[in-house]
């Protein structure tokens, strides 16, 4: 399958899981707003979900992968589904003992990962009651990831990609059912829809899993030389991988220490920034990874070149102008989605401005899921490993300074410099290491991309002004405005790109058939 077709693949199952994302996030805002228990509840499913994409997503698939489409190509399906095998068995121990850990102390694990709820009983009761219900869901995640890599590795991308689904139907149903006064308790019930859709997940990938003839009985777990092996990559993974998560937990705990709804806004402001990281940025990084431990298993250390650079074209060309837009009419964006029911037009405002920051830095976090495939291919996530160190300080220091005088803003923008760093850093050494040479193609592409995305975004900050009364109407009037944006920038984009040779959609034809 071509590199980019499977990455649209990719691409396009998680277009609807993050659509139906944002229907879920603005039934969230009508129903919780951004006090108390939505403090709390988006504290207690990002606890989950930050093990799930730092260990299940980030530094289990560096190593995993590499290791699984090796042992593939070399070995063949049996040696690699018996590797498969060892590696969840002692997962699945290992994780069952983890999470009984973690809920026994969650209390305590509680003031480092939200100190500022120990100020209210209340909320800090809350959150630890909601986050033991919602924990559990990483065992599920690590399962589908192990799933997922199999048969991402099989070149079978759809399943795992539209697994995510399962979540968004499921917390939508609660909050209907909690608009309807069927659960009188949101924060308990969406806890529970959390862990009910883990399980949902988790045995939709097994079907296809099944289907694709690769779901294997479990041994005895041991510690295979093949397991070990693994954990060696992943060790240093955990923090090379999860950089980004890492980094959206500091925010958390630094959030909570500000007025309430802080912690609030920083979401609502992330899940939009994540639209795009997640339809352009994972896809490339899922796809990319066993694409290129093919091509460097067989010496096609030229085709592997031509991957990665244009990979990084991709990712560029649809984030550079999405941060654009994002920058340019932030307000808009979060009035038309957010604001209705009890988030009221200062948490849209608030929430506008912490967009505007993470923008900044979006082409960025998509640059560091198309560089990394480069290190994790090659069998080295040490190197990865310093970067990250190095990011998440930055991200500290700046975040502590930043905050001082911009707030919740401050801890965005803070979010945003450091993945510039991450990318700068990875990019540079892949450079000097040889791995990565940006051919004449890209070279050409980036400036007039950057030349075109600067147009887009003075033509939706005009184009919104030009639009003020519509979009301080009524519903209608602002969903109007913000298509007519939409669909005007696109144009001007498309058109801009077209005629100053930042896009050829030859060139995109191509890469959609390519082998």
């Amino acid at each position: 399958m071509a590199l980019f077709r499977s990455i649209a693949t990719v691409g396009g199952w998680t277009m609807m899981s993050r659509v139906l994302g944002f229907a879920r996030d603005m039934l969230l805002a009508n129903v919780l707003g951004a006090g108390m228990v939505a403090d709390a509840f988006f504290v207690a499913f990002k606890f989950p979900n930050f093990f799930r994409r730092l260990f299940a997503e980030g530094a289990f698939n560096a190593g995993f992968v590499p290791l699984f489409a090796g042992r593939l190509a070399t070995d063949g399906r049996d040696a690699a589904l018996r590797f498969a095998a060892e590696v969840a068995a002692v997962m699945t121990t290992a994780l069952i003992i983890f999470s009984i850990a973690v809920i026994l102390a969650m209390p305590w694990l509680m003031y480092a990962i939200a100190p500022g709820f120990a100020e209210d009983p209340v909320k800090f009761d809350l959150t630890v009651e909601m986050t033991r219900v919602t924990f559990p869901y990483l065992l599920f995640m690590a399962l589908i990831a192990l799933m997922g890599g199999m048969l991402n590795s099989l070149e079978r991308f759809a399943a795992a990609a539209a697994a995510p689904i399962f979540l968004n139907i499921v917390l939508i149903a609660v909050l209907l059912l909690v608009q309807a006064r069927v659960f009188p308790v949101p924060g308990y019930a969406l806890a529970w829809g959390v862990a009910a859709a883990g399980l949902g997940q988790f045995v939709w990938i097994a079907w296809a899993c099944k289907r694709a003839g690769i779901l294997t009985a479990l041994p005895r777990p041991r510690l295979t030389p093949g397991v070990k092996r693994l954990f060696v990559l992943m060790v240093p993974a955990l923090i090379g991988a999860g950089v980004v998560q890492i980094n959206l937990v500091v925010d958390v705990i630094l959030a909570s220490t500000l007025r309430e709804g802080s912690v609030s806004f920083l979401y609502y402001a992330d899940r939009l920034n994540q639209l795009p990281l997640g339809v352009v940025g994972v896809p490339s990084g899922i796809v990319l990874l066993p694409t290129l431990v093919r091509q460097l298993r067989s010496g096609a250390a030229e085709a592997a070149q031509y991957s990665q650079n244009r990979a990084i074209e991709f990712a560029l060309t649809l984030t550079v102008p999405a941060a654009a837009a994002l920058i340019a009419i932030s307000g808009p964006i979060v009035t038309v989605l957010f604001q209705r029911g009890v988030f009221d037009a200062g948490a849209a405002d608030a929430t506008a401005s912490a967009l505007t920051a993470f923008s900044i830095g979006l082409p960025a976090y998509v640059l560091i899921k198309a560089l990394t495939p480069g290190f994790y291919a090659r069998e080295d996530t040490k190197t990865p490993v310093k970067i990250a160190i190095a990011a998440v300080a930055l991200n500290i220091v700046l975040a502590v300074i930043l905050m001082q005088t911009l707030a919740h803003v401050g801890i965005a923008l803070a979010t945003a410099l450091a993945a510039w760093m991450n990318a700068a850093l990875l990019g540079t050494i892949l450079v000097r290491r040889g791995h990565l040479t940006f051919d004449a193609r890209l070279r050409n592409r980036i400036p007039r991309l950057v030349l075109a995305s600067a147009v887009l975004a003075g033509g939706l900050y005009t184009g919104a002004k030009y639009l003020r009364v519509w979009l301080d109407g009524g519903e209608p009037e602002r969903i109007a405005a913000l298509i007519l944006l939409v669909v005007g920038g696109g144009v001007v984009f498309f058109g801009l790109a077209a005629v100053t040779g930042a896009v050829r959609f030859g060139d995109l034809r191509e890469m959609m058939s390519r082998k």
